[in-house]
């Protein structure tokens, strides 16, 4: 069974996008997304600077269009099938980390690309508004016991913000606190190291993100995954396209559990992941978390070929299976 999944901010380079518009058709879906949330993704995704695509209101649109040209442009080489039409008779489960989840969940068929772009672009916003009311920022703790590790950020004043696996937690907090616990590492920690992000994400200074979020998807048109959604909030599958929405907006101010993902992936009988563009950081946790299971990243188009390959060896439908009813949403 193969699970997609789709990468969150921190994943973009400069001029990653460039050669994916040497696909066809990717530099006109690229323009009508670009009008569609009002940003130039062709600009940002090929030429601006790193310090430009930090911006989360760059950052994260961009993402999101990056994972589905890329999702798009697998699948439309594969069984005949027009775009991602053909997904769930072959990707057993999707998931994405943090606003990744955007990504699998239009990916999924919850909501449209057009309806992807508009939310993604109001989260952007609305989470580089609340970081912008206090100096905030986020650092990734390597080594350590998860237990003590997260007994430590508390005493520090800070939150897990992303509960990744793999001996991996990312701390987040004011510039203070993260200041502390420089200084001051959990026991068995190697390393404390500033991510180039622009706020506490996922902590309760996002909250007037949330609040602007539930203002927007009220009127979203959605439709129930037509593939298994693992969902970031506790690794649960979510059947209902209302819920992946509610729980969507919900993730903003709460902690990414990452491992919880990982852990369904397991129970689903994953045998294979292909990670979307920008692939790399989740590959790169899977293979530490995930011993045995065969693992790609959607870099260029160069790697399209070798990702059809692995979908056609490990494709088998996870819907309905005996381990996803028991990890169904209560």
């Amino acid at each position: 069974m193969l699970v997609l999944v789709a990468p969150g901010q921190g994943a973009q380079k400069p001029g990653f996008l460039t050669p994916w518009l040497d696909l066809p058709g990717v530099t006109e879906r690229l323009t009508w997304w670009s009008a569609v949330c009002g940003l130039d993704l062709i600009h940002y995704g090929t030429e601006a600077d790193e310090e430009e695509i930090r911006d989360t209101a760059v950052a994260q649109p961009l993402l999101v269009a990056a994972g589905l040209v890329a999702a798009h442009a697998l699948f439309e080489g594969i069984g005949g099938a027009t775009g991602l039409a053909g997904l769930p008779n072959r990707i057993g489960a999707v998931a994405g980390h943090s606003v990744g989840e955007i990504t699998a969940a239009a990916t999924a068929g919850v909501f449209t690309d057009e309806a992807a772009m508009v939310l993604v672009r109001r989260r952007g916003l609305a989470m580089a508004e609340a970081a912008s009311r206090t100096e905030t920022g986020m650092a990734a703790i390597l080594g350590g016991e998860q237990d003590d590790v997260v007994a430590h950020l508390d005493k520090h004043g800070l939150a897990p913000a992303n509960v990744n696996g793999a001996g991996q937690i990312v701390a987040a907090g004011t510039a203070e606190q993260l200041a502390a616990l420089a200084e001051d590492k959990p026991e068995g920690v190697r390393r404390v190291v500033p991510l180039k992000v622009a706020g506490a994400f996922h902590t309760d200074h996002m909250a007037p993100a949330v609040a602007a979020l539930e203002a927007l998807v009220a009127g979203v048109p959605v439709a129930d995954p037509r593939t298994a959604y693992v969902s970031n909030r506790d690794g649960g599958v979510v059947t209902s396209g209302a819920r992946v929405i509610e729980r969507l907006v919900a993730q903003v101010s709460n902690p990414v559990r990452w491992d919880l993902c990982m852990e369904t992936f397991q129970k689903l009988g994953v045998t294979a992941l292909v990670e979307v563009a920008p692939g790399g950081t989740l590959t790169g946790i899977a293979k530490r978390a995930l011993p045995g299971v065969t693992n790609l990243a959607l870099k260029t188009p160069d790697d399209l070929d070798a990702a059809r390959a692995l979908i056609e060896e490990h494709a088998v439908p996870a819907l309905a299976t005996p381990a996803e009813e028991e990890l169904r949403e209560a």
